[in-house]
């Protein structure tokens, strides 16, 4: 949901303001620091020269932005002294720390194939199947993205969708095999910092994504070309995924199967760059904020039609609670 944009709770925002400014900090106890939000970039096997610059300049868009946000990125596939880039990647995932409330965001850059019953995206040495990859990322209970840029992609949201995770493919089916462009204006969008379709000041995986496919669409249409790629997104663990065109603004405008949450909530709390709002908030209290913003979904889920005095009520005290949470912790006094 877009943060504070009901009137309640901006009016929760304003009252809790106004006790927070009075309070004094609460003591808290040393701890260690969480392990940051990490990205492991991995480029696959270009296959022909044009692919490789375009597959190289997308792997450095990703690393800036990793750079930006000071959060530590590996990347795969570019050192010419290695044949074997999926044991590499699984022993980069294997050093990973299982646990953080900051995610990590592995991006998968290339070309991928589908031979009827296996999906692929293919590497120098022995391409990373779906299962693979599910067996690499099965220990690590931290928030994931998994983001497959490549063709024939859309097989790996059903093996991968998992509680806490987000995957997202370029293709809604593994019969769109040709080239796909959704990462390449990815890449823009990430250099451009221009994907903030709330207007809260962070920049999320939901908005880059969003806007990455509109531009897929929309060059499909300048090129006067039948679009071969179909973005997909499931953050909802149903396995199915949702197209970008079902969203409005950041909110998936049609309901998911057998009563499933709707796809888009965990995308939009996964932050790709954190405005100033959520950076003054510690990984805790973010959440904490997210913790809160799940059960605000849940429950407008299941609303009564029409809605009743208790859903109104319970409502009213989480959207309370979502603005004390924005808060943070009080400013110091002079």
């Amino acid at each position: 949901m877009p943060r504070l944009a009901s009137a309640l709770a901006a009016l929760g925002l304003a009252c809790l303001r106004a006790i927070a400014d009075d309070a004094a900090p609460a003591a808290q106890s040393p701890s260690a620091p969480p392990d940051p939000a990490r990205f492991v970039i991995v480029v696959g096997a270009p296959g022909e020269p044009q692919f490789a610059t375009n597959f190289t300049r997308q792997a450095a868009a990703w690393n800036r932005l990793a750079e930006r946000t000071h959060s530590p990125a590996v990347t795969l596939g570019l050192d010419p002294a290695q044949t074997n880039d999926l044991e590499s990647l699984k022993s980069t995932l294997a050093s990973i720390p299982s646990q953080s409330p900051n995610p990590l965001v592995l991006v998968l850059i290339g070309h991928g194939t589908h031979d009827g019953r296996d999906a692929r995206f293919n590497l120098r040495g022995p391409d990373l199947t779906a299962t693979n990859l599910q067996l690499a990322l099965a220990p690590i209970t931290r928030p994931t993205a998994i983001l497959n840029l490549a063709s024939a992609s859309a097989p790996f949201i059903n093996a991968l969708a998992r509680s806490n995770r987000v995957v997202l493919t370029a293709t809604r089916s593994g019969s769109e095999l040709n080239a796909t462009r959704l990462g390449d204006h990815l890449a823009d969008i990430l250099d451009q910092d221009a994907a903030d379709l709330d207007q809260d000041g962070d920049t999320t995986l939901l908005e880059a994504f969003l806007a990455a496919a509109t531009k897929t669409a929309e060059s499909y249409k300048a090129d006067s070309r039948l679009a071969t790629e179909h973005p997909l997104l499931d953050d909802n663990t149903d396995g199915r995924g949702t197209p970008a065109e079902w969203f409005k603004g950041v909110r998936a405008t049609k309901k998911a199967a057998n009563a499933a949450a709707t796809d888009g909530l965990r995308a939009h709390q996964t932050l790709l760059v954190p405005g100033p709002d959520s950076t003054r908030l510690t990984p805790a209290q973010r959440a904490r904020r997210d913790e809160i913003e799940r059960s605000i979904e849940a429950l407008r889920a299941s609303r009564p039609n029409p809605p009743d005095n208790a859903y109104w009520s319970r409502l009213e005290a989480l959207l309370l609670e979502l603005a004390h949470a924005q808060l943070g912790p009080p400013a110091a006094n002079p």
